[in-house]
């Protein structure tokens, strides 16, 4: 059998983690309009993802999975072959847990590093060489990732890894024609909110300059089409990202423990 090499004879597709409401559900709003066959929706919510399917059609290709269990990223891996071309990756899925260290459990510590961080830099690697020219990685970081913030402090530094890797990888990427994008969302109206209230003692509860994920994703899409290697979205966030490098981390956090109103 002859390997396919000619790219207009591959079958394009995308690549969507946490695609079955949200962020993820907007990228899939907006992708599914670009010169894609199929888009390949990832999430833990089998019910979720068959509504999507549902919704969007026979484009929408459902992997209900974990992307914590490393078993799931083989399966992803096998799926992928010579005759595909990762046109978009958007590396979504991740969460939060609004409270101290010692609120949440080992397992639910590493799991937040495994799904924040460690699922994105393996997609990456796997999606990676089935790019070409004018292929697009987008990593959702965070707001979260400009300086180092109590009460969220897992969160916080997984965002900033993700938004450091990120912009280090476009600048690898750029002999093959790839970008990689990290997009730093504030709040938005997503369900992180309800999957990080764990109802602590001392816990986040000013969510301040919330915005939709619509209008975020629309920026952040666009953004990676004109391959930037960071996107920001409001005055609220491009205030922060300034900061970050004219105040010290030590001001930041006195500031955002006064904002939440924790002594």
């Amino acid at each position: 059998m002859n390997t396919l090499t000619n790219d207009n004879v591959k079958k394009q597709i995308a690549i969507i983690t946490g695609a079955d409401g949200g962020f993820g559900k907007e990228f899939v709003k907006l992708i599914i309009k670009e010169n894609v066959d199929e888009i390949w929706a990832i999430a833990r919510n089998a019910d979720k993802l068959k509504s999507l399917s549902e919704e969007f059609g026979k484009q929408i290709i459902t992997f209900p999975m974990d992307l914590t269990d490393r078993k799931n990223l083989n399966v992803l891996q096998n799926n992928l072959n010579d005759g595909v071309k990762v046109k978009y990756l958007v590396n979504n899925a991740g969460y939060a847990k609004f409270c101290a260290y010692d609120g949440i459990s080992l397992e639910d510590s590493l799991n937040m590093i495994d799904l924040n961080v460690c699922a994105v830099v393996a997609l990456g690697l796997i999606c990676i060489p089935y790019m070409q020219k004018g292929s697009r990685i987008i990593n959702i970081a965070s707001q979260a990732s400009f300086f180092p913030l109590p009460y969220i402090n897992i969160y916080a530094s997984t965002k900033a890894f993700v938004r450091n890797y990120t912009r280090a990888l476009n600048v690898e990427l750029k002999s093959k024609g790839v970008t990689a994008t990290a997009v730093c969302p504030g709040w938005m109206k997503t369900n992180l909110f309800e999957r990080g209230n764990v109802g602590a003692e001392k816990g986040i509860t000013n969510f301040a300059h919330i915005k939709t994920p619509e209008a975020v994703a629309k920026k952040a899409f666009k953004d990676a089409k004109k391959g930037k290697d960071i996107s920001t979205y409001g005055a609220y966030v491009k205030l922060t990202r300034l900061l970050s490098k004219l105040a010290s981390q030590k001001t930041a956090m006195n500031i955002w423990l006064k904002q939440q109103k924790i002594k």
